[in-house]
């Protein structure tokens, strides 16, 4: 752990502060699709992530699924971190991407480090202005963009944070986190193919501009 969290965090906190985090901190390795938090739990702890990826997911009044973003190396959970300071249960839901490792911390160390550690005060500031902007980039797409403009950039997304252009997912998997059909998702993924924008294989989607140009 010691290792991983000097390699992902040592030119963002202060020595002080990463010895304390190895000290308090909880180190956990989760496999892919595995669901670390889910709606109604009760937090007491907010993640950093050291290796892989997580996607958030929130519900509206209807209990339907939509994508908020997603959680690379390097960052935490903002909407976590709220639950936590304000003592509510969460409102989102964490599935691990791939596999991951993350260190978990203690909301109490997250409220006396706000105020002993400037770097992370910065650190969680910017985690806050990073998330909204995710958020509001999700609201954009919903709200002004057709559902094949959603899906393509869903896809892009998905390979950006895999760090891969090949993608191993369902259609049922894609319909279920832009909260739509599947018999939709399997036509627009034909379009998609036809505009040679992807390829598409069973349970395989491979992003055809993140192929290596030759």
């Amino acid at each position: 752990m010691q290792e991983k969290l000097l390699e992902r965090y040592e030119y963002v906190f202060e020595k002080e502060l990463l010895d304390e985090i190895s000290t308090v901190g909880q180190f956990r390795k989760i496999n892919k699709d595995v669901p670390m938090i889910d709606i109604g739990d009760k937090l007491t702890h907010i993640p950093l992530i050291l290796e892989g990826a997580v996607r958030i997911m929130g519900e509206d009044d209807k209990e339907n699924e939509i994508l908020l973003y997603y959680l690379e190396i390097g960052d935490s959970c903002s909407m976590t971190m709220t639950c936590c300071m304000e003592g509510k249960k969460s409102n989102i839901r964490a599935l691990t991407e791939k596999d991951t490792e993350l260190i978990m911390i203690p909301i109490i160390k997250m409220e006396e480090w706000i105020i002993k550690y400037r770097t992370w005060r910065a650190f969680v500031f910017q985690s806050y202005d990073s998330r909204m902007k995710e958020m509001l980039s999700a609201i954009d797409a919903l709200a002004f963009h057709n559902l094949e403009e959603r899906l393509y950039k869903y896809l892009r997304d998905k390979a950006m944070v895999t760090h891969s252009p090949e993608l191993e997912i369902t259609h049922y998997q894609i319909a279920n986190d832009l909260n739509t059909s599947r018999v939709v998702v399997s036509r627009l993924i034909r379009k998609l193919v036809l505009d040679h924008k992807i390829e598409a294989n069973r349970n395989q989607v491979k992003i055809l501009e993140f192929l290596p140009k030759v």
